[in-house]
């Protein structure tokens, strides 16, 4: 075992993982302000889901920020593909893509205005991209993490990570609960809980786990790039520790 396969670090690998981190701060700020200014003048609207900002006179907010969002995702994914942290065709690496896609897919495709009277196939397809980011987020950084979560370097990265990760799907439930009664006959998912607060709930708790992986990202930007035969060490005795 040698380290020639280790690379000295750049600095483009630490400018684009700030690049990443600044464009989801960004959504936080921009998604904030729209929730801060309703919270002071109309706390009702809090009850809708975010995406109602994409139907009003603040589109642009909601459209730049969530586009951003992707973005930055899609680039903190390049970034831990680069420094050897995952691979392209992980599974990390691949539900952190669908994540940034269906976000963009959200952008792309606005949900259903209810104060029209017929239902748009655009709303359908928000829906679908909706849930296609909220499952996708949680896989990615549970799938991400289990590797290094005891490795010496990257152990604390990887179990903030994970952690955030069982905190999303954690979010996610009272949404799933509500679909199960929807399901069985009961009360229409959206009225089961406050949708908008749960929403809100979730999201925050998926940009979060999404900011911990940019951390990571960052992070790895400052090492050598990892080898192959690091990702195998860290594999076997990740799989050698879970099996005693």
């Amino acid at each position: 075992m040698t380290t020639a396969e280790l690379t000295r670090p750049s600095a483009l690998p630490r400018v684009v993982a700030v690049a990443g981190l600044t464009a989801v701060l960004t959504t936080v700020a921009m998604i904030g302000a729209l929730d801060l200014r309703n919270a002071l003048e109309a706390p009702a609207e809090l009850r809708r889901t975010i995406s109602q900002y994409g139907l009003g006179a603040n589109a642009w907010v909601f459209e730049v920020a969530v586009s951003l969002l992707a973005a930055g995702s899609l680039v903190i994914a390049a970034v831990l593909v680069r420094r050897g942290v995952t691979r392209w065709f992980s599974t990390g690496a691949v539900a952190l893509s669908l994540w940034s896609l269906g976000l963009a897919l959200v952008v792309a495709f606005p949900k259903q205005d209810w104060s029209l009277p017929s239902t748009s196939a655009s709303g359908g397809i928000h829906r679908a991209a909706s849930l296609l980011a909220f499952v996708s987020l949680p896989i990615a950084m549970i799938a991400l993490a289990r590797p290094w979560l005891r490795d010496p370097t990257w152990g604390g990265h990887a179990r903030w990570t994970l952690g955030f990760g069982v905190l999303s799907v954690l979010a996610f439930s009272p949404l799933l609960y509500a679909v199960l009664v929807h399901a069985s006959g009961g009360t229409a998912w959206w009225r089961v809980f406050p949708i908008g607060y749960v929403e809100r709930i979730l999201v925050f708790t998926e940009v979060i786990a999404v900011l911990v992986a940019g951390l990571w990202a960052l992070g790895a930007a400052n090492r050598p790039k990892l080898g192959a035969w690091q990702r195998g060490e860290t594999s076997r005795r990740t799989s050698a520790t879970s099996t005693t």
